[in-house]
């Protein structure tokens, strides 16, 4: 489980090359181990998975026990404490998914040429929340506001995949109100149960962590949309690109495809999600 923030954050080049305390830098090694591994650990572990001897990580590991960021268990193993679960909390409350994506939606914009867009789960469906325009002439039909096909679209397919199974038949009878919407019995059987040919496309999404759309619902345009997610594991954003069809590559292991899956993922892990849970997404 990958806490640490991708190399290219805001968060990690700010202070990269910055000098610091030493002695904190190796209690900060300590506690990325930790983190990574996901699990309470042993002192021979985790000094181990930190790279230095267990004699060296010991005063650290005392420290941070006495301030709170840690404790042991029964078993002597160590784990996060009260400080870090307090620091964690605080750092979760002030986040907003619209406010961190905003650098990587203009960063996305500027370095593809394409336009971006933010959605949400809202009370009607997949709602466009944030759409960042391209600089090349090109017909989207999408606004701010609109709420979008959870069976005909890339960013409502998205939205479906990673819905709770339990709500996508109640979401999707309302599909027939929103843009390109699907009549419910198009993907779903009257017991509430999806349809094969559906149920497979939402699980192939969940497997290569992204949707596209090619030429369809909006003729000439191409879309490429991957989620994001906070720290419980929930969809808490739809990210995608879009553009006129053969203005780029829309290969889900092409260069623009990679972009999108790597804004996604930083956007994630500032809000809390671990790295490695994002692909695949079953």
């Amino acid at each position: 489980m990958k806490h640490l923030p991708p190399d290219d954050t805001p968060a990690d080049s700010d202070v990269r090359g910055q000098r610091g305390i030493q002695s904190l830098d190796n209690t900060g090694q300590l506690l990325d181990a930790l983190l990574a591994a996901g699990r309470p650990l042993a002192l021979g572990d985790l000094a181990r998975l930190a790279g230095m001897p267990a004699a060296k990580a010991f005063p650290h590991l005392v420290s941070l026990q006495k301030i709170g960021l840690l404790m042991r268990d029964a078993q002597g193993n160590f784990l996060p404490g009260a400080l870090g679960l307090e620091l964690g909390l605080a750092a979760l409350q002030r986040l907003s998914p619209l406010r961190e994506a905003e650098a990587e939606v203009a960063a996305l914009a500027q370095e593809t040429g394409l336009s971006v867009a933010l959605a949400v789960a809202g009370p009607l469906g997949p709602t466009v929340v944030r759409l960042e325009e391209s600089s090349r002439p090109q017909h989207v039909s999408l606004r701010i506001g609109t709420v979008l096909s959870m069976v005909h679209t890339a960013i409502g397919r998205v939205c479906a995949a990673c819905a709770p199974a339990d709500g996508l038949p109640g979401a999707l009878a309302l599909d027939g109100i929103r843009m390109e919407g699907a009549a419910l019995e198009s993907v779903c059987h009257a017991d509430g149960s999806l349809h094969a040919a559906y149920a497979a496309q939402l699980a192939k999404i969940r497997a290569q962590g992204m949707d596209q759309a090619l030429g369809h619902p909006v003729p000439g345009i191409n879309t490429l949309a991957a989620p994001v997610f906070n720290h419980a594991g929930q969809l808490a954003l739809v990210m995608a690109v879009m553009g006129s069809s053969g203005s780029y590559d829309t290969a889900l292991q092409g260069a623009v495809a990679q972009r999108l899956r790597s804004a996604a993922q930083a956007v994630s892990w500032r809000l809390g999600a671990a790295l490695d849970a994002q692909a695949p997404l079953a």
